[in-house]
């Protein structure tokens, strides 16, 4: 009797966090595209790319994910999900004439160019707090719609990103009802946030569960715990028919005081996958599970 398949996503950069903070955080293509395969190995299936400039500022350059998308795909096969979500700073922050600070929708949009298979999709409006700013990201009801309409244009499945339950219930629900996304839908909720962006709930199992129960009937999920929620997380998203995420854009410790590494938290999260009787996926098996086009990693640096 076969085991059931869980896809393994690593999220190896993010657009946050900084080699200061770990010096194991891989943010060049070559880093990536190293870390990501040596991930692949140990059993990731999925990878969710955030692009960094030389600088190590965040960027959705599309020069640049094509760089990174093509040094993984020379390698491996695994499932390459953009950011649309882009970062923190880098090219991706502006001041207003109001003073506000904002993460600037032109440049998320950025990220449709690069020809991956999968694209996170924020449909969310949040208040992130860093480096002594508050930034605006500003996703409406109409930013998300044009989002979902260039990806569906494009052939790219979506990641929908949630960090609330008015997250699924209103975007999310709204969009794929409308048609810009087929099943399965694949939601991302992500949670333990809270604490520096405004609308992000913390993580709890009861938390999780109501956020389960609100999904779209034809949803699957991923469940993305950050910092020390990720492992509890992970867990309980198996538990309740979920998926799991690990990677140094969510977590920089594999246990208190210790730095992680991707490969480090990768391996982990798939030995506790297979204690829980159940299977990595592979990056076909994946494909499948998520309702991609077999062949779509033919095609991803186009």
């Amino acid at each position: 009797m076969s085991k059931p398949k869980v896809i393994v996503t690593i999220a190896p950069t993010g657009g946050m966090a900084s080699k200061q903070q770990n010096p194991h955080l891989p943010t060049q293509p070559g880093e990536i595209a190293r870390d990501v395969y040596d991930c692949y190995n140990a059993g990731a299936s999925v990878v969710a790319i955030h692009a960094r400039r030389p600088d190590d500022g965040a960027t959705c350059d599309p020069a640049i994910y094509r760089d990174i998308n093509a040094r993984i795909r020379a390698r491996c096969d695994i499932v390459i999900n953009n950011s649309t979500g882009g970062g923190v700073h880098g090219d991706m922050i502006a001041q207003a004439p109001n003073g506000y600070w904002e993460i600037l929708w032109e440049e998320r949009l950025k990220g449709l160019e690069a020809g991956a298979e999968m694209c996170t999709l924020d449909a969310t409006t949040i208040i992130a707090s860093f480096d002594n700013k508050e930034l605006l990201m500003h996703t409406s009801p109409q930013r998300s719609k044009q989002l979902a309409a260039e990806m569906k244009r494009r052939g790219i499945k979506p990641e929908w990103e949630v960090f609330s339950p008015t997250h699924i219930v209103q975007d999310v629900a709204a969009l794929t009802a409308a048609g810009f996304d087929t099943e399965p839908f694949f939601v991302n909720i992500v949670l333990g946030a809270h604490r520096g962006f405004q609308n992000a709930m913390p993580y709890t199992p009861r938390v999780l569960q109501s956020m389960v129960d609100l999904l779209p009937q034809g949803s699957i999920f991923c469940v993305s715990g950050i910092g020390p929620a990720q492992l509890p997380s992970a867990m309980n998203s198996l538990l309740l028919g979920g998926h799991v995420r690990v990677g140094l854009e969510d977590n920089l410790y594999y246990g208190p005081g210790e730095l992680a590494t991707n490969v480090q938290l990768t391996e982990r999260i798939v030995r506790l996958v297979r204690e829980m009787g159940y299977e990595p996926a592979t990056p076909a098996e994946a494909r499948e599970i998520i309702g991609l086009r077999a062949d779509s990693h033919a095609v991803v640096v186009a």
